[in-house]
């Protein structure tokens, strides 16, 4: 399957080091929710938002039907880029979860952070589960960003952001992502708009709002 190229940004931040360049590598449940649950100021068009829905849903099901129990395997669409975490047995697995996302329809591209480790427990998934709650608050609290351009998730400690977003906001997010209680390392998943794609976004979101 081809993927169609888009301007993405995609960016490995380790908390109290350098800047590396992330590298596609794959990791079951369905992604992080749009900070607010507010469709209405989501900067995806609302058939995207669908799109990214299904997108989630068929490949969990399908995840499910090849893998059954082997493996912790989380799926995340942003405007049809999909994120996929958590833990699988092996390489061999780790590929098999690619592939399947890959046949999903309206699929674009495809992160693979999945680790070849055993399952995480329940204990470390209820952390990382507080920690994207702190991580949507402190967006939430940020009054110079829109916390719901951003999608949230966290996994073992690793925060993962996707959204579509200006250069100053995604400097101005990963601030207030690594300041976050429990990150340990933030993964930048983002597409890149100018300022003036924003000034062009705000006065339809406005207008949906005003309609609500």
């Amino acid at each position: 399957m081809k993927f169609e190229p888009r301007r993405f940004t995609l960016v490995l931040l380790v908390v109290g080091s350098t800047l590396t360049t992330l590298t596609a590598c794959f990791p079951l449940a369905v992604g992080g929710a749009v900070v607010g649950g507010l469709v209405a100021t989501d900067r995806r068009t609302t058939g995207t938002v669908v799109e990214d829905e299904g997108i989630e849903l068929r490949s969990a099901s399908r995840i499910r039907a090849a893998m059954g129990d082997r493996g912790h395997i989380n799926v995340t669409s942003y405007n049809r880029q999909v994120l996929l975490t958590g833990e699988v047995p092996s390489v061999q697995d780790k590929q098999q979860v690619e592939q399947i996302v890959a046949s999903v329809d309206n699929v674009r591209h495809i992160v693979n952070e999945l680790a070849i480790l055993g399952n995480s427990t329940l204990t470390q998934r209820s952390s990382d589960s507080l920690v994207t709650g702190r991580v949507r608050a402190g967006l939430i609290d940020a009054s110079d960003l829109s916390a719901n351009a951003f999608k949230i998730t966290t996994e073992r400690g690793t925060t993962y952001v996707m959204g579509r977003v200006t250069a100053r906001e995604a400097k101005r997010a990963t601030e207030v992502i690594s300041g976050t209680t429990g990150v340990q390392r933030v993964v930048r998943i983002l597409e890149t708009i100018s300022e003036e794609e924003l000034a062009r976004l705000q006065p339809s979101t406005a207008s949906s709002g005003s309609k609500r």
